[in-house]
């Protein structure tokens, strides 16, 4: 491992910092920064190191541009939900089945069926799968919810029945994932599924935990991709993929779609791999005179 990465989660409206789960848009600064500030040096055209997430004992390698023996930020990779184009952050996910959980299927079923009750709605059933493979997820059928899966972000976050329900649902699933009370918690992250409108894989609505996503975080679509290829899975029936050795997968969100490259050996899964991009925001210090600072 050549570098060590610790996550934190901070909270908009609270004073709480989190450092259980991982975030894998961050992961994507992480080499650019070492190799700004010397952590490590350049290897050549590209530069590839092995990054452990601290919070989650996670590994990955990640490769970055590095032509003329500089990071390169400006490039041709685009995002959806980014704006502009940069280099390309290619982060390559080694070993990230039960990030937070006991295992990549929590509740050692690839489908649970729950009955959910809570104040403000008539109890109702439906198919959930709990996976975490980098991020604690589940995923259900937005149908199953009265949704279409189609919604704007907008009228998600206006939907208070919606957000009521989706709130029962992770209290209650969360203790069959062995989370325990995740009231205080950002996961597990909430996925409504549906079948692709774009040419995709599949689409999906992720509230992260009681906000709907303009996108979905990284780890997510990670998590959403093996969803897919896993048989048996609430994706199943939804997901629209050419299954092959090695796969490319269009997890449609709101803005876009995120592609994750999925390889597998005699049909279990490998490896998955993500574009990023990162830039550059700002670099400085300042440095304060012990007589000028007031105690």
């Amino acid at each position: 491992v050549a570098l060590e990465f610790l996550f934190a989660q901070l909270q908009p409206d609270k004073d709480t910092v989190d450092t259980t789960p991982n975030c894998g848009n961050m992961l994507a600064a992480v080499v650019p920064f070492a190799l700004e500030t010397g952590m490590v040096g350049v290897q050549g055209d590209q530069s590839t190191f092995r990054v452990l997430t601290l919070n989650t004992d996670m590994q990955c390698d990640i490769t970055v541009d590095t032509k003329g023996g500089v990071v390169q930020y400006e490039g041709t990779a685009r995002i959806d939900g980014a704006p502009g184009t940069s280099a390309p952050v290619v982060i390559n996910f080694l070993d990230t089945a039960g990030s937070v959980c006991e295992g990549l299927l929590p509740t050692g079923r690839v489908k649970d069926t729950l009955t959910v009750t809570g104040a403000g709605f008539e109890p109702f059933t439906l198919d959930v799968t709990c996976i975490d493979n980098g991020m604690p997820l589940v995923m259900f059928k937005a149908t199953d919810v009265g949704r279409t899966g189609y919604e704007s972000v907008a009228d998600m976050n206006a939907d208070a029945e919606l957000k009521t329900k989706i709130e029962a649902l992770r209290l209650q699933v969360s203790l069959l994932m062995g989370l325990g009370d995740v009231s205080q918690k950002n996961y597990p992250k909430m996925t409504l599924i549906a079948s692709p409108q774009n040419g995709g894989a599949i689409t999906t609505r992720t509230f992260i935990p009681h906000t709907c996503h303009k996108a979905i975080g990284v780890l997510g679509a990670v998590s959403v991709a093996t969803a897919c290829l896993t048989k048996g899975t609430v994706a199943e029936g939804l997901a629209e993929f050419d299954r092959t050795d090695l796969m490319t997968l269009a997890i449609e969100h709101p803005s876009g779609e995120m592609t994750i490259m999925g390889r597998t050996e005699n049909g279990q899964l490998v490896d998955i791999e993500v574009l990023r991009t990162a830039r550059k925001l700002m670099d400085g210090a300042v440095f304060a005179s012990s007589e000028n600072v007031a105690t």
